[in-house]
């Protein structure tokens, strides 16, 4: 074992080294709708967390405690249908235990859809290289009785092709200080987004955007700006303008949580991990199809 080198539950391992003896890493991929639920991260103050829900049930199926990393945290009210996960075990199960067993063990707003043994270089949240988000809007008179938890409403008409010209303004390396939570605790405000698209899908407005990371809240308060541009409450131009302030002030309002979706999240093909469909049910297009 290198010099210098320390195993740590769940943690990164250098090229070279190996988890200890006994040990192997599991990554799976899960879906959940995050109406009800107090957000992805455990915690002291809340049961109802994705994290808790998970760790829970993995440990009854591996008869050992166990602790997980994401790829991502979720805020409240925020869904996936591809978190990626990882933990390490000493428990040897078949990839159906791992998705069926803790399934049966999970309440009906969590479900595991894949697992994969890994490398011990794999880390659900450090190898990833790309997230994609998807947010859908439902722009009527009245709010449907259906799916309320899990798509943003507003009584506003949305102009489309006003949101993607303002979108144009965001696409590329920025500093996105404008649109980062107050509260957000990353080192730089600089992400890259490769990909901003928004397209009407049956009765929903939807944006799909990719980036290389993403600063907390960073997609609700695109989102809120969007649709401020949206109902012509601002023109596209602004955009610019907000991105360009690097003042959270100057974006307006945050977006409600209900509905977005983590819908990817990219690794090297080495790893050779699963890549369902985006998702949610009511977007039934590939990841980056709204752009077609």
């Amino acid at each position: 074992m290198r010099s210098g080198y320390q195993y740590k539950r769940n943690g990164e391992v250098p090229p070279g080294e190996q988890l200890p003896e006994g040990l192997r890493r599991i990554a799976l991929g899960v879906e959940y709708c995050g109406a009800g639920l107090s957000g992805f991260q455990k915690q002291k103050s809340a049961a109802e967390t994705v994290q808790a829900h998970l760790e829970r049930a993995l440990s009854r199926i591996a008869a050992e405690p166990l602790s997980l990393v994401c790829a991502g945290r979720t805020d409240a009210g925020v869904h996936a249908t591809n978190q990626v996960i990882h933990f390490d075990t000493r428990a040897l199960r078949p990839e159906r235990a791992w998705v069926q067993g803790v399934n049966t063990q999970l309440p009906d707003a969590v479900r595991v859809r894949w697992a994969r043994e890994v490398p011990a270089q794999f880390h659900a949240r450090f190898s990833a290289r790309a997230r994609s988000y998807r947010y859908l809007i439902h722009s009527a008179p009245t709010r449907s009785a259906h799916a309320a938890a899990e798509v943003t409403w507003t009584q506003h008409p949305l102009d489309v092709r006003a949101m993607r010209a303002g979108a144009g303004y965001l696409i590329g390396k920025h500093d996105f200080t404008s649109f980062r939570a107050a509260q957000c605790q990353a080192k730089s405000p600089v992400r890259e987004i490769t990909r901003l698209d928004i397209a009407r899908v049956g009765q929903l407005i939807v944006m799909e955007v990719s980036a290389n990371a993403f600063l907390h809240h960073m997609v609700r308060n695109i989102a809120g700006v969007l649709m401020a541009v949206g109902r012509g409450a601002q023109p596209p131009e602004w955009v610019g303008q907000v991105l360009a302030r690097r003042d959270r002030t100057a974006g307006g309002v945050t977006a409600p949580p209900f509905g977005l979706y983590l819908v990817d999240v990219q690794y090297p093909q080495e790893f050779q991990l699963p890549r369902p469909e985006a998702g949610p049910l009511l977007v039934p297009l590939p990841l980056g199809g709204l752009g077609a």
